[in-house]
């Protein structure tokens, strides 16, 4: 029979396979809804002229780069978790922060003409829909990946969910300018909408080369 000391230890083996199991799931749809968001906002943010949510989209897409980075470190922690930080890991956080530099250059140049030309958007309805299910949406996977974080003690895992905050503040920003323009008409509210979301890129950017150099200075990450 097997001692008591080995049932246990099966049992912690079988509650952290779960966990870890769920912590794929959670990573899988981060990239998929950050790719539906991405699409959905872009397309109807350019027909509505809607700067702000324009931007909002493409910040998704690059989300979604972000998330198969994520994807890849789950799968390696749950097959070994002291095993050192993969180059795809390093170098999708590096392509993941420069893209939302690029994203920011692009938003103020765009801000800026919208500004010049004196162009509104058509209509912002949308934007106060989609920013209200992806804060929905993050609230949930922010607990979630926590609640995993926890139970796996990975501090990357958690990392990921606070991740996640920032996505939220995006929101956030989309709801306000959105909502405000829809119901009260204020001029250039969505332009002043879209340099929020140069702010919170710039900071996401900043995070992405910090993690990256973090992980490239240290050479295990155990549950890290």
């Amino acid at each position: 029979m097997m001692n008591n000391t080995a049932i246990d230890s099966a049992a912690t083996e079988d509650a952290l396979s779960k966990y870890y199991t769920y912590a794929l799931y959670l990573s899988i749809f981060t990239i998929f809804y950050n790719l539906a968001e991405g699409i959905i906002s872009t397309i109807i943010g350019f027909s509505d002229e809607s700067l702000t949510l324009f931007g909002f989209g493409v910040d998704s897409f690059i989300e979604t780069v972000s998330g198969i980075g994520i994807l890849a470190m789950v799968i390696r922690i749950s097959r070994n978790p002291s095993s050192s930080k993969s180059p795809f890991e390093i170098t999708s956080l590096k392509i993941t922060g420069w893209s939302f530099y690029i994203l920011a250059g692009g938003l103020i140049l765009s801000a800026l003409f919208s500004l010049y030309s004196g162009r509104q958007p058509e209509s912002t309805f949308w934007g106060v829909v989609i920013s209200l299910i992806s804060i929905v949406s993050m609230l949930g996977l922010i607990y979630y990946k926590k609640l995993v974080g926890k139970k796996l003690n990975s501090k990357a895992i958690i990392a990921d969910a606070q991740c996640n905050v920032v996505c939220v503040y995006m929101s956030l920003t989309l709801l306000a300018s959105s909502f405000l323009y829809e119901v009260f008409s204020l001029p250039y509210v969505d332009t002043i909408g879209t340099f929020g979301l140069v702010y919170f890129s710039v900071q996401e950017g900043q995070e992405c080369f910090e993690k990256a150099q973090t992980m490239s200075d240290t050479c295990s990450c155990g549950h890290d």
